[in-house]
């Protein structure tokens, strides 16, 4: 039986204490614990928000989040207000995080079984939520469960070795952002959803490769219970029902009003699909079949698949050469600087440009071409090949010259490979760019490739904040 599709027995029939909310002084109503310990095993903890009305008297939904870089804290900060709002538990995994699959799945086993002992769980409402990493994570889960009410996908669709089937459906709400590199990939996955019958939802918002913003996980814990009326595994809200409709509504007309017919159907469309059982989606049906019928709308289906096929002649030989990169050792040197060159011209090109749809696929492009180079350059490092490693990274840096996470992996990738000088100008380089100079300084702290030349006067100056020259 694969690794996932046990986990959900570990958080059946576990007996929960009287006393669990008052097990530990971090469970508070109302207030987002960081850090609850997993009761069965220390090392594994997970960020925890339980509404401020939560009783033990009657049982919740719950959703579980899980994080590309285990920071369980991150989503619970965007979903709280939706959570107050709903009435849901949170609880997001401090160890999830890419990587092995059997970790991951450890992970998600400890914070369920936890979060099962302690609280008071409506297991007919339980959620998965996921970003990136994590969203392949999340889906993997339900998978296994099948046990999912629902799935938050941001950022990222299922694991490529576990497409969506037939089989084992769940509803998906999707979210993605305009400029994100895996924009392609969720609006096929939408489409193949629809084609698969599964409930579904996609919102895009203006934004990079990130956590949906807490707007968006309103909509989506809102739709959530919609759904979950419509199934049955809660009673039926008239009046909430209603809300979320008129709602729905004035988004759809809204994006009709700006112009954009073609975004303004799929959306009234969605709408409908949502409401479908409920008296307002006969509204919104019959006006996306009037738009369907718009030659707008069929133009505006031809441009986003042109604009999904200059994103990839963009990177197409951008991936070659980093392809090239990693199994070339005569002239190396030359195929870095080429692929380096065209990282750069294509990083100048979303500096100028002026035309939206233009500077939207350069701005993909771009992105994909820094995931790629990240991805690759972890898979060097965990292979011991620091110098190879440092040449991703480095190209990392100049597709997204802001990232701390690109400096970082370059700083520990050259201190793996005994460049301490361009490690401790790197650091000293990321060191200018956090916004969190504590989290730095403690990760400066705990890094174990920095920990021979720890106690040096070059080191020790890198944990000084310098805000106070800036």
């Amino acid at each position: 039986m694969p690794f996932f599709a046990g986990i959900w027995a570990f958080g059946q029939g576990t007996p929960r204490p009287d006393n669990a909310i008052n097990a530990g002084a971090e469970l508070r109503p109302g207030e987002l614990a960081r850090e609850v310990r997993c009761a069965a095993n220390a090392e594994q903890s997970y960020a925890l928000y339980l509404p401020k009305n939560y009783t033990a008297s009657r049982k919740w939904p719950v959703a579980y989040a899980f994080d590309p870089a285990a920071r369980g804290n991150v989503p619970l900060e965007l979903m709280k207000d939706a959570a107050e709002k709903y009435g849901f538990i949170l609880a997001g995994s401090n160890n999830s995080r890419n990587g092995p699959r059997k970790a991951e799945g450890e992970a998600a086993q400890a914070v369920m079984q936890d979060v099962q002992a302690r609280l008071a769980i409506d297991n007919r409402r339980s959620y998965f939520a996921g970003f990136s990493g994590g969203a392949r994570v999340a889906a993997l889960i339900a998978q296994g469960c099948q046990c999912a009410a629902g799935v938050l996908l941001s950022g990222a669709g299922f694991p490529q070795d576990a497409p969506p089937s037939r089989e084992v459906a769940f509803p998906v709400f999707a979210a993605v952002g305009t400029y994100d590199f895996n924009y392609v990939e969720m609006v096929q996955l939408d489409a193949k959803l629809q084609a698969l019958g599964y409930t579904h939802f996609m919102r895009q918002f203006d934004g990079p490769h990130q956590w949906a913003p807490a707007a968006v996980m309103e909509e989506a814990f809102a739709w959530f219970r919609l759904v979950a009326m419509k199934e049955g595994r809660e009673p039926r809200d008239d009046v909430f029902v209603a809300l979320q409709s008129s709602q729905a509504m004035e988004r759809a007309r809204s994006i009709e009003q700006s112009g954009d017919l073609y975004a303004a159907w799929k959306e009234y469309r969605q709408a409908e699909r949502t409401f479908d059982g409920f008296t307002a989606a006969a509204a919104l049906r019959a006006r996306a079949e009037a738009l369907e019928k718009e030659k707008a709308v069929r133009e505006g289906a031809k441009r986003e698949e042109r604009e999904f096929t200059e994103q990839r002649e963009l990177t197409a030989d951008i991936f070659a050469r980093m392809a090239a990169l990693g199994q070339n050792s005569v002239n190396r040197a030359d195929v870095r600087l080429q692929v380096e060159q065209q990282i750069l011209a294509l990083y100048g090109g979303t500096e100028h440009e002026k035309h939206a749809e233009k500077l939207r696929v350069l701005k993909r492009a771009l992105a994909d071409v820094f995931a790629q180079a990240m991805e690759t350059g972890e898979a060097r490092l965990r292979a011991k090949d620091a110098a190879r490693a440092q040449d991703y990274f480095q190209l990392a840096s100049d597709a997204a010259p802001d990232s701390l996470w690109a400096l970082s992996d370059l700083a520990v990738a050259e201190a793996e490979d005994s460049n301490r000088k361009g490690a401790l100008e790197t650091l000293r380089h990321a060191r200018e760019k956090t916004k969190d100079f504590t989290q730095f300084s403690e990760w400066l702290k705990e890094e174990p490739a920095f920990a021979s030349w720890r106690n040096t006067a070059d080191f020790r100056a890198l944990l000084v904040d310098p805000a106070p020259q800036r």
